[in-house]
């Protein structure tokens, strides 16, 4: 836990903990959770919704299973995520598109208020031949999970490293992220349409991935917001390529050179390793890793 990211460890405590008081909480007549009808998000226009439960809602969950799939995404995605933006923007992206899941799908449903016409019905025969009234029918209409934010970190994750390649279960070769965003995301249009009625929230999935993507491209186009890389990284990124093309200007000079510059060139090329190594321990840990010693070291070579 301790090299875990702030916010992502934090999101991973809270929506443990909030499981476990909602296990605590117990069940309704019905088998649901109690805690999930009062912070789920209900439809609009039932007479259960409140405005808070928009927020609430991405920290419940409906099982074990649902809980950790969840979690391990956030963990295995979000930690880079949240090292390559900083714990502020991540935080700020992951709430947004958890929003963004809930707008959709309060629309989805609105939708499905609009095309099943039940504002002409009092009540509603429901599968097991139940006669429910209309209000009490609207009231079951609940979503939880933290899904809608997920899909918006795994947009991101594919966004930032399009060409890295990750290995999914179950399948037998690594994808690069952006197929890999490409194919849950199509999955999840497909199964929107195809697929109705099976109790998943599809369309906030996608609402989460819509809303993320829609602030990715705003961070990209306003570089000041540090879109793909901490102020820390992409500076440190300028300082990679200044020594690359330095070394470069002196490898061609070298060649003209006598013997007595075989001394200058090997304590050059232990620079490079040394900056080199210290901007990959960066890029995997986060300039917060380094030693005071490291730091001045790069501060150092900026200034040649």
């Amino acid at each position: 836990m301790r090299n875990i990211p702030l916010v992502t460890r934090n999101l991973l405590i809270c929506n443990v903990l909030m499981f476990l008081v909602t296990l605590l909480y117990g069940t309704n007549a019905s088998g649901g959770f109690i805690l999930n009808d009062i912070l789920g998000l209900h439809f609009f226009m039932a007479s259960d919704f409140h405005i808070y439960q928009l927020f609430t809602y991405m920290f419940m969950h409906g099982g074990w299973g649902h809980l950790f799939f969840n979690m391990f995404a956030l963990w295995m995605f979000g930690m880079v995520v949240e090292r390559v933006w900083g714990p502020k923007k991540f935080l700020f992206y992951y709430i947004s598109c958890g929003l963004g899941a809930g707008l959709m799908q309060e629309l989805a449903q609105y939708g499905t208020y609009l095309v099943e016409n039940f504002a002409a019905y009092q009540y509603v025969v429901t599968e097991y031949g139940r006669r429910i009234a209309m209000g009490d029918y609207l009231n079951l209409w609940t979503t939880v999970g933290a899904s809608g934010a997920i899909y918006g970190i795994l947009l991101a994750f594919g966004m930032i490293f399009p060409d890295e390649r990750i290995f999914i279960f179950p399948l037998p070769v690594p994808i690069k992220g952006k197929w890999f965003v490409l194919l849950y995301a199509g999955i999840e249009l497909v199964s929107a349409f195809a697929s109705q009625g099976d109790g998943v929230a599809h369309l906030a999935h996608l609402g989460g991935m819509l809303f993320g993507y829609l602030m990715i491209l705003y961070w990209k186009k306003h570089p000041a917001s540090g879109y793909g890389r901490s102020n820390g990284e992409r500076i440190f990124d300028s300082m990679r390529n200044k020594w690359e093309q330095r070394n470069h200007k002196g490898s061609r000079n070298t060649t003209t050179r006598a013997g007595s510059d075989q001394d200058y060139n090997v304590r050059k090329k232990q620079e490079q390793e040394e900056i080199d190594r210290i901007l990959d321990k960066i890029r995997k840990s986060g300039y917060d890793s380094l030693t005071s010693e490291e730091k001045q070291k790069l501060f150092e070579h900026s200034d040649r």
